[in-house]
């Protein structure tokens, strides 16, 4: 579904070209729940950034299923980002003029989904993260873990083919955590492809498969859940 071929990321200085990522070879199927870890530096959020159309690659080629998304116009990438990503930040980025409704439904409404569907959909997620009485607030007046989970619910609220999640716990106590990595694991098993980078041994067990980056390499590849029967 996804696959990267001989993908390099660099940035260009006075002196020098820096390799962010280097030969990133790397197929995910559809339905797969992959782990991306590593030391700070070794280009994980680059990598997902790219995955997620957010990023462009240096070189490379990207195909996501049919398509070659290489070389796409900003309109068409944008389009794609929308129909098949749904994206969970470190940093929220949620939008502080919007309100916690608000912000949850955005997704909603660049897909032009209908009003009734709307509200029906935002009142569900509302309900299943137990936000109903913080739906009239601004992310201002939040606790860091309620706008993660803000963040999260406006992530999975269009029901993406693929969600992305960069540190996805990385401000949430342990219970909100298990909450959040055990609402990924129900998804991933309705069929929605996971790809998440963590430093997070506990939320990297719920994947099936763990990619090790370094100094913007894949050294290491395998399957979490025989590693941990080994």
């Amino acid at each position: 579904m996804i696959k990267l071929t001989d993908i390099d990321k660099t940035i260009s200085s006075k002196f020098q070209k820096e390799f962010i990522l280097k030969g990133i070879n790397l197929e995910i199927e559809e339905g797969e729940f992959v782990t991306i870890m590593g030391p700070s530096g070794a280009g994980k959020s680059t990598l997902l950034n790219i995955i997620g159309l957010l990023d462009d690659a240096s070189a490379g080629q990207y195909l996501l299923g049919e398509e070659d998304l290489t070389s796409l116009s900003d309109k068409r990438k944008a389009k794609m980002h929308k129909e098949h990503f749904g994206f969970v930040f470190q940093a929220y980025h949620l939008i502080d003029e919007l309100t916690v409704y608000e912000n949850i439904e955005t997704p909603l409404l660049y897909r032009n989904v209908k009003s009734s569907e709307r509200k029906s959909l935002v009142a569900e997620i509302l309900d299943r993260f137990g936000m109903v009485a913080k739906k009239d607030l601004f992310p201002a007046q939040l606790s860091g873990g309620q706008q993660q989970l803000v963040g999260v619910a406006r992530a999975i609220i269009g029901k993406p083919s693929i969600l992305l999640a960069d540190e996805p716990t990385g401000n949430l106590h342990s219970a909100q955590s298990k909450e959040i990595m055990e609402l990924f694991q129900k998804l991933n098993d309705e069929g929605t492809t996971i790809i998440q980078v963590t430093h997070s041994e506990d939320n990297a067990k719920y994947s099936k498969r763990i990619i090790e980056l370094e100094d913007g390499a894949i050294v290491k590849d395998y399957n979490s859940q025989e590693a941990q029967h080994a």
